[in-house]
C-alpha cells in the first residue's frame, strides 16, 4: 500500500510529496465564509473538498494529532450593507448567518473543524501584526486613517498567482488611489465612520481590511509556520498573494503555509455561480426540494478538486439513485477508520475522488460489501442505518402530526414565519416534509437525529 499523501501545490505548480512539519500536530488552514447570506453550493465546494482532506489526514496521522481551523468573516462592507437592509444590528446578521451555515453544513455531514475562529475576536492580534509591518517599514499609515502594505518591498509578489507586478498592475482593481504610495499597495488598516463597526487603534477608529484576518487567526492558532493552506480558487490573487505577503514579512522566520491548496471553479447548468447574476442556489433550497446531503457530497466528489465542477439537477437526482441503491443492501457495519487499499490510494494521489468513488462502486458491483460501506462510511455516505435507528416509533409518529397540524393552521394564518420554522426544525432532526394536493406527507431523509425530535 502506498504511503506518500501526494498534493498538488499551487504555490510551486504542481505535484509534491506531502510531509508535515511535525508528524504529531499537522496543522491546516482554510478560508471561511463571509457571514451575511445562506450558503450556496459554491460555498459547499471548498467545505466538503477541505472534509475529504481532513478526514484523510486523521486517518494517516491521528485524529488527535491534526488541528484543523476554518474562519468566519464577521466584519466585511458587505454584513454592513446587509444590516442596513434589513434594519437589524450586525451582530444580529452573523450570529444568524453562522447557525444557518452550521446547519447547513451538518445537513451535508461536513465535520466541525477544530477551531472556528470569528474576525471580530482577533483585532488586537492584526492591530499587534501591523505594527510589526510599519516598524518594519513593509507598511506606512496615511494621513487619512488608512494603513497599507507597501508590495513592491516584499520580493516574491506574484509568486502564488504566477504574475509579475506589472501583470498584476493592470488587473488590479484601484482603491484609495489618492493615498497609496503605489496603485498594487493593500489595505490593512482602514477608518470607519459613525454608521460602521470600528475599533481603537493607533491610526483612529477604524476597522481592519480583508486580508489581514485571516493571517493574524492563523498566525494565532497554527504558529507562523504551519503545514496547508486552502481555499477556493478564486482566492488566489489578491486574497492568499496577500496573506503570504504580510505573514512572510512579519514573520520572525520569514515562513509561511508550506502546501497551498485549491479547489476550483463550480458552474450552476453550464453557467458559473454568481451571486450578482442571480445565478445561484442555496443548500438550503437543495435539501428543501428533497435532495439529501449525502447526494450533494457524491455529487461534489464526482469531480475532481482542482477541477472545475458542472452542477446540474441531473447529477443529483442520479446521485440519490446510486446511493439508493447502496443502502439497499443489508451489510454490516463496519470500523470508520479502515479504508481499502484502492480507495486509500486513490485518495493518496492528491485527492483523486472520482477515482476512489469508481472502486467503491466495483466493490459494490463484485459483492465485496465490507469494504464498500467502509469505504462509503469514509466518504460520509452514512449507509445502511440500522433499523431501530430509523425508527420513529407511535409517540413520535403522533409529534409529527400534531406539528404538521400546527404548521398548517400557521400557513392558513398567512404566518409562514412560523410555518417555515417547524418545517425547518423537522428537516434538521432528519424528518423532510412533501406539500402535494393540500396534504402533507413526511419520511425519514439524511441523518435521522432522534434526539432532536423528541426535544421539537
Amino acid at each position: 500500500m502506498a504511503k506518500d499523501l501526494i498534493l498538488y501545490n499551487s504555490l510551486s505548480r504542481r505535484k509534491e510529496i506531502f510531509k508535515p512539519i511535525q508528524e504529531q500536530d499537522l496543522r491546516l488552514y482554510v478560508c471561511g465564509p463571509t457571514v451575511y447570506d445562506r450558503a450556496h453550493i459554491g460555498n459547499a465546494r471548498p467545505v466538503l473538498v477541505f472534509d475529504l482532506l481532513y478526514r484523510l489526514l486523521r486517518n494517516i496521522y491521528g485524529k488527535d494529532n491534526v488541528t484543523y481551523v476554518r474562519n468566519f468573516t464577521d466584519v466585511d462592507d458587505k454584513i454592513n450593507n446587509r444590516a442596513r437592509e434589513k434594519k437589524v444590528t450586525i451582530n444580529e446578521i452573523t450570529e444568524e448567518t453562522i447557525k444557518w451555515f452550521h446547519e447547513d453544513m451538518d445537513q451535508l455531514g461536513a465535520l466541525r473543524p477544530t477551531s472556528e475562529p470569528r474576525a471580530t475576536q482577533y483585532i488586537s492580534q492584526m492591530i499587534t501584526m501591523i505594527v510589526e509591518l510599519i516598524s518594519k517599514s513593509y507598511a506606512y499609515p496615511t494621513n487619512d486613517g488608512h494603513v497599507f502594505f507597501s508590495v513592491e518591498k516584499f520580493d516574491d509578489y506574484g509568486k502564488l498567482s504566477n504574475k509579475d507586478l506589472d501583470e498584476l498592475l493592470t488587473g488590479s482593481r484601484i482603491e484609495n488611489q489618492e493615498s497609496k504610495n503605489n496603485p498594487l499597495d493593500f489595505v490593512l488598516w482602514k477608518p470607519s465612520s459613525s454608521q460602521e463597526p470600528g475599533w481603537d487603534s493607533p491610526w483612529g477608529i477604524g476597522r481592519p481590511g480583508w486580508h489581514i484576518e485571516c493571517s493574524a487567526m492563523s498566525r494565532d492558532l497554527l504558529g507562523e509556520h504551519f503545514d496547508i493552506h486552502g481555499g477556493g480558487i478564486d482566492l488566489i490573487f489578491p486574497h492568499h498573494e496577500n496573506e503570504i505577503a504580510q505573514s512572510v514579512c512579519a514573520s520572525t522566520s520569514r515562513s509561511f503555509a508550506n502546501f497551498w491548496v485549491h479547489n476550483g471553479y463550480l458552474m450552476l447548468e453550464d453557467e458559473k455561480m454568481s451571486k450578482s447574476l442571480n445565478n445561484f442556489i442555496t443548500v438550503k433550497e437543495l435539501i428543501e426540494n428533497d435532495f439529501s446531503g449525502q447526494a450533494i457530497r457524491y455529487v461534489m466528489f464526482s469531480t475532481h478538486y482542482r477541477q472545475p465542477i458542472n452542477w446540474t439537477y441531473k447529477r443529483l437526482r442520479e446521485a440519490e439513485k446510486i446511493l439508493e441503491k447502496w443502502s439497499s443492501l443489508k451489510i454490516s457495519d463496519n470500523s470508520f477508520d479502515d479504508i481499502p487499499q484502492p480507495v486509500f490510494s486513490a485518495l493518496l494521489d492528491d485527492l483523486n475522488s472520482p477515482l476512489a468513488i469508481s472502486e467503491i462502486h466495483k466493490m459494490f458491483n463484485s459483492g465485496n460489501l465490507i469494504d464498500a460501506n467502509a469505504s462509503s462510511r469514509f466518504f460520509g455516505f452514512y449507509l445502511n442505518y440500522k433499523e431501530e435507528e430509523r425508527s420513529v416509533g407511535p409517540q413520535l409518529e403522533e409529534k409529527i402530526a400534531n406539528l404538521i397540524e400546527k404548521r398548517k393552521e400557521a400557513r392558513i394564518k398567512k404566518d409562514f414565519a412560523t410555518a417555515d420554522k417547524i418545517r425547518e426544525s423537522l428537516l434538521l432532526a432528519g424528518i423532510a416534509l412533501n406539500d402535494k394536493e393540500n396534504k402533507t406527507s413526511w419520511k425519514i431523509k439524511g441523518n435521522f437525529i432522534k434526539e432532536k425530535l423528541e426535544r421539537l
